[in-house]
């Protein structure tokens, strides 16, 4: 049987893991917990195998990607694991010339801004990306039951990148076109749209059991824009995927206003960040959905006291969810003890187990 059939038939060997279970609304046998960001930089077995090489060749290295995606399965014995890679990666593959540059981010050479530019972002095939294909395969064959969980960045959040030319706090120069040609910003998105549903669909195809959507930036939106200017390329991304059955998370920061939005673009999971309870997230999303948070990051820095003092709540505040997948609001930042993380995945084992 292909990979795609066993993914539409679901008989894949992740298939009743707790984590796809949860996705599926369905009953665990404990909450399960991945951290983003924990397959990085908190951890000195990733500092050490990272050691002298770049971050967009880190991402091109089977061998690389597997490590590194590896590595905090095997320490904190989280429920899932994901794939190690970087949202800009399928925009350098069809030939953007960007550069993540440490302690800046992604850097555009030449920022997007005109009808003319559009024609630098050609489609996407997975030839393009022959390094994802290998290191899912060898990734699948060690995680076994263990999900994998593929990821690219929504086309909002690319769309951004691409326009300021880097990172941005007011996303003046995305804006600006947002509300000053939005013909040109809705081809912009639907191309993306596009890139993006393909690099989804050849981490599907080479066996990832989830996919998440990242939209970093899409909280500096209003509920409006998103819905007029966002949510129909986000909308498009999801319904290309829709037919493989694997669940589909989307997840944004500072997105409390756009959570309902960014559920009825098509996911099956919402993210949801520590700004708001879950339960309050729940009564916003709507029924139907399960749901993924959303403790603080920063709570790890506070002790273990702490820590599960914080994590008690959040597992409180979804104590009636449909479906809950315990995570971080955002990523694990940078200087957070890895023991920290391994003592949170055992809490909430232990406090949910049925």
């Amino acid at each position: 049987m292909s990979e795609r059939s066993q993914l539409q038939t679901g008989r894949t060997a992740a298939h009743d893991s707790a984590f796809l279970r949860a996705c599926r609304r369905e009953p665990v046998p404990h909450t399960p917990v991945w951290f983003m960001r924990q397959a990085g930089r908190s951890l000195p077995e990733y500092r050490k195998v990272r050691e002298g090489t770049a971050m967009l060749e880190s991402c091109m290295r089977p061998d690389l990607v597997t490590e590194i995606t590896l590595q905090p399965v095997r320490r904190h014995n989280v429920d899932a694991a994901i794939f190690f890679s970087d949202i800009v990666v399928p925009l350098k593959a069809i030939g953007i010339d960007l550069d993540i540059k440490p302690g800046v981010g992604p850097v555009v050479a030449q920022p997007i801004r005109s009808r003319a530019d559009l024609e630098r972002l050609r489609p996407l095939d997975a030839d393009d990306v022959p390094y994802v294909t290998e290191a899912i395969g060898m990734l699948t064959a060690e995680l076994g039951a263990t999900p994998l969980i593929g990821f690219a960045g929504a086309p909002f959040t690319l769309a951004s990148y691409l326009v300021e030319g880097g990172p941005s706090r007011n996303h003046e120069h995305t804006k600006a076109l947002m509300y000053g040609d939005p013909e040109l910003w809705a081809d912009l998105l639907d191309r993306l749209a596009d890139i993006t549903a393909a690099f989804l669909k050849v981490q599907i195809e080479a066996g990832a059991s989830a996919v998440q959507l990242f939209d970093s930036w899409v909280g500096a939106l209003a509920p409006a824009d998103y819905r007029r200017s966002v949510m129909p390329a986000s909308a498009k991304v999801f319904d290309a995927v829709a037919d493989y059955g694997v669940p589909r998370i989307h997840f944004g920061v500072g997105t409390g206003e756009l959570l309902g939005l960014m559920g009825e673009a098509g996911a099956d999971v919402v993210g949801v960040d520590w700004r708001i309870p879950m339960d309050e997230a729940a009564r916003r999303v709507g029924p139907g959905k399960a749901l993924q948070g959303n403790l603080d990051p920063a709570v790890l820095f506070a002790g273990h006291d702490a820590v599960e003092t914080k994590a008690r709540e959040v597992l409180d505040a979804a104590a009636k969810l449909e479906g809950h997948v315990f995570n971080l609001g955002h990523g694990v930042l940078p200087t957070t003890d890895p023991d920290a993380l391994t003592r949170l995945v055992a809490y909430v084992h232990e406090q949910t187990a049925r």
